[in-house]
């Protein structure tokens, strides 16, 4: 069972769609996408985590677990440009991604020129409350080289991506169950992985993915407008008709 963040019942994969994971990090909705027969393309900075994937990719092909006519693969670069013609795609996930990006409008308006028209974008990023409770317990949570130089409000998100012609389709929020371990995190320390609360906490996150017991699926459906720990958007780019 993996942590997913997208809400694949409101994003909709069709066999043989061509998607982008961009930002792909460790592959997380990568898998996912290869599992539902997309043609799948896993990009990002990091070659090391690419080449992680990419070794995922193959052992779900040897185990059979994704349709025969589906493909995946990695390719490695930046967000700012990304190797593609226009029109590249007909979904993109960013989970998890422009926060990290300096200039996100840079990136954002590459999305949206190698996505297809009427082509639907999922972007993910930290919700305003609870990444700002981590800013605020640890300095080192946003200042390590590589880390989150914003904190989006949903508003400001759905502004940018609208500004440079993207429909808004919808949003909910996210992982309201992690919010805490995180905030325990940043209080004993980014790094400290011995302290006994925050280990405790992240076997019962374990145990609860793997597992998905009613009661704490009901929780963390009561928090996540509260506290989840993600802001989910959903957009559109609208058909070269409507434009």
């Amino acid at each position: 069972m993996t942590l997913l963040t997208v809400d694949f019942q409101r994003f909709a994969i069709r066999p043989g769609e061509r998607v982008m994971d961009m930002g792909c990090g460790a592959g997380r909705h990568a898998f996912e996408l290869y599992r539902r027969g997309a043609n799948v393309v896993a990009f990002d900075l990091d070659e090391q985590e690419l080449k992680g994937v990419e070794n995922m990719f193959a052992a779900m092909r040897m185990e059979g677990e994704v349709p025969e006519e589906a493909t995946a693969e990695t390719v490695q670069g930046t967000a700012l440009e990304l190797p593609f013609p226009d029109d590249s795609f007909d979904k993109i996930i960013a989970s998890e991604v422009l926060e990290h990006i300096p200039d996100d409008m840079a990136a954002m308006r590459e999305l949206m020129r190698v996505l297809k028209p009427g082509g639907q974008l999922a972007v993910t990023v930290p919700a305003f409350l609870p990444e700002r409770i981590c800013w605020a317990l640890s300095e080192d949570y946003h200042t390590a080289p590589g880390g989150h130089v914003r904190i989006y409000t949903r508003a400001e998100l759905e502004a940018k991506l609208k500004s440079i012609g993207f429909r808004i389709d919808g949003h909910h929020h996210a992982h309201g169950l992690h919010s805490a371990y995180w905030w325990i995190k940043c209080a004993v320390g980014i790094d400290n992985t011995e302290n006994p609360l925050a280990k405790g906490y992240h076997q019962i996150l374990v145990w609860d993915i793997m597992k998905r017991p009613l009661a704490t699926r009901l929780a963390e459906k009561a928090l996540n407008p509260l506290i989840g720990k993600s802001i989910v958007v959903y957009f559109t780019k609208p058909s070269a008709h409507a434009g």
